[in-house]
């Protein structure tokens, strides 16, 4: 209950909820009884039994009270008085509209019941999923290092799903479904104690079994979902790599991967359905079992002429019963969702729950420019237990451009990672303008940034909301000046719709030149005082390298730039070089300064470049 009581708090304000549904399913019951209770006048008046039934000859309105017995006082006094100024005919007329009404209320006030359970499922859901996705956001790039994508998607979407169904069928556990039955077995009492004891005794055996049936359904519904999450996983994989799937012939492979975690998953949710099936069926069987029994027995008494029980109040009594295996049957069916809702809640808890690894300082500083650079003093990073950056130093001063190269490996995407506090480093530490970069806020920190990785990363939209997704309220002047600067205009003139067109998934559309014309659009258009440049040309062809590499160097005139680059022939004219291998700073100097030293790694790294150009 600790995980249910946990989730609920995604209800609040709960009482705006509960208040008006207990109200609705207190008068629903109380309607629907007394379509039952009249049966029983309507059977005497039908029958002619009125001088062999208690009550059945009120002549005079009875006193108030708060009881069965007062109802059914008063059917039996209007019902006479029906008799007698309308004969019988009149009477059945009485009780018949009577019982439209009543079941039209009954089922009105059922109907207001299931509209506010609709509204607070549908408010839980909005709240749960924006929460979700909300903490998400929050989690540091470390997290989602170590966890499958399909994994994450289906706790927000299929997961929290469940949970809101879990939360509804509590509350018709908790709520109706027992209002109901105290409803009914009250009136049962009334009619008959010795019968009502008799026919209860068979609920803790039906509750004891059923509750042995979904006792494992909680187990397996987690164990579902996770296994849905790594199907997810396998798709999007697959559809991101689809190119490179069909290009090996890999087809038949990637279809069997799927192929096994789907029957595995459809184990499982056989398994499930076997076992939350098999409650409604065991509880319907004990319910007309028991039925069979109040047949048995209540007609012994009626037959045996008991003063306990007439023929129409029995008659009566088994509708009645027949009537108490719905909500019943309702609540076994409510335990197999809330299990399969709790193993939902766990795994949405423990994401929820996930600590944040970037945090922001209480009294955090702001920044809305840098004046004398950033710094690294003896930076070290590492990542599961692997030693990434070996105390790493080296300053990038406001307004210059450093230059990263080395092996692949090495840690220079590490370094340009650390500065807008993607991760955070075990040692050391990061400084802009002195002061530590985790004394600053982070939303001003990453304003201070345009970033342009070596996979331009876009989205499914147009052209110009890719590019006005740094600045959304940028106007067309400004976003088509920022496309010139990146020398992307042309290209997007000529497309089909010009700054409408959509690019498709991760801009699969365009050629990667254009793609990565886009993301310098993008990072011109933000208009940032330091710029951080990961192989944003190194996957490009000749052609598309120079234009690419012109949209660069006019991005980073007058700005603070960090450049990781694999091609030293567009970084020679960096104002420094630091040359990274195996998380450490080997070299430090400018291009002509660092050829110089024939032992370097760096001279090294130029005559291998240069005798592949030559070849």
């Amino acid at each position: 209950m600790k995980i249910y009581f946990k989730l609920l708090q995604y209800a609040k304000p709960l009482e705006k909820f509960a208040i008006p549904y207990f109200i609705f399913s207190i008068l629903s019951t109380l309607f629907g009884l007394m379509n039952f209770t009249l049966l029983i006048p309507l059977l005497n008046i039908l029958f002619k039994q009125e001088d062999n039934v208690p009550n059945a000859l009120v002549k005079t309105a009875p006193d108030f009270s708060f009881s069965t017995d007062y109802f059914q006082k008063l059917f039996y006094y209007q019902s006479n008085i029906m008799v007698e100024n309308y004969g019988k005919m009149g009477a059945l007329y009485f009780v018949c509209s009577v019982i439209i009404i009543s079941v039209f209320l009954a089922n009105l006030f059922t109907y207001l019941s299931s509209r506010v359970m609709e509204n607070l499922r549908v408010h839980t859901l909005l709240n749960l999923r924006r929460t979700v996705f909300n903490k998400v956001m929050s989690l540091d790039m470390a997290y989602f290092s170590n966890q499958r994508k399909g994994n994450i998607m289906n706790i927000i979407n299929g997961d929290v799903g469940v949970i809101q169904g879990s939360i509804t069928g509590t509350l018709l556990v908790f709520f109706k479904d027992p209002i109901t039955l105290i409803g009914y077995f009250s009136v049962l009492f009334f009619y008959s104690a010795k019968l009502t004891l008799f026919t209860i005794l068979v609920i803790p055996l039906s509750g004891f079994i059923i509750s042995k049936i979904v006792k494992k359904l909680r187990a397996s519904a987690s164990e579902a979902q996770v296994s849905l999450g790594t199907m997810l996983s396998q798709l999007d994989e697959t559809l991101s790599g689809l190119r490179i799937v069909k290009a090996f012939n890999a087809v038949n492979y990637t279809q069997d991967k799927f192929h096994n975690e789907n029957i595995r998953y459809t184990k499982i949710i056989k398994s499930m359905a076997r076992r939350q099936e098999l409650a409604s069926p065991v509880s319907e069987f004990f319910g007309v079992s028991t039925v069979a029994f109040i047949v048995l027995y209540g007609g012994s008494l009626v037959l045996s002429n008991s003063s306990e029980l007439t023929a129409s109040s029995f008659v009566a009594y088994i509708i009645i019963f027949s009537q108490v295996l719905r909500p019943a049957k309702s609540i076994t069916n409510s335990f197999g969702v809330i299990q399969s809702g709790l193993a939902s809640g766990q795994r949405v808890l423990e994401l929820l729950d996930t600590p944040v690894g970037i945090t922001e300082n209480p009294n955090a500083l702001e920044i809305k420019t840098i004046k004398k650079g950033i710094t690294f003093e003896n930076v070290t990073f590492s990542y599961n237990e692997k030693v990434v950056l070996d105390n790493v130093s080296f300053s990038i001063p406001s307004g210059q451009t450093i230059a990263l190269v080395g092996p692949s490996g090495g840690g220079k995407s590490t370094i340009s990672d650390l500065i807008p506090r993607f991760y955070d480093p075990q040692g050391g530490a990061i400084k802009i303008d002195g002061i530590d970069i985790k004394d600053y806020k982070i939303n001003d920190l990453r304003n201070l940034l345009g970033i342009v990785n070596q996979e331009a990363i876009l989205f499914n939209d147009t052209i110009f909301n890719n590019i006005a997704f740094s600045k959304p309220d940028a106007t067309e002047e400004e976003v088509i000046q920022a496309a010139k600067v990146a020398n992307a205009h042309d290209f997007i003139i000529a497309s089909e719709n010009g700054y409408n067109t959509y690019i498709g998934d991760r801009g699969v559309k365009l050629s990667g030149g254009q793609k990565q014309r886009l993301s310098i659009a993008r990072a011109v258009l933000k208009n940032p005082p330091i710029m951080l440049l990961d192989e944003a040309t190194s996957a490009l062809d000749t052609e598309s390298e120079k234009l690419v590499q012109d949209a660069l160097n006019k991005l980073m005139k007058n700005r603070t730039s960090l450049v990781i680059a694999h091609r030293l022939s567009t970084i020679q004219d960096a104002d420094c070089i630091v040359v990274i291998n195996e998380g450490k700073v080997v070299e430090i100097g400018t291009h002509q300064e660092l050829l110089k030293n024939e032992n370097g790694l760096y001279h090294k790294l130029s005559n291998m470049q240069f005798l592949n150009n030559k070849i």
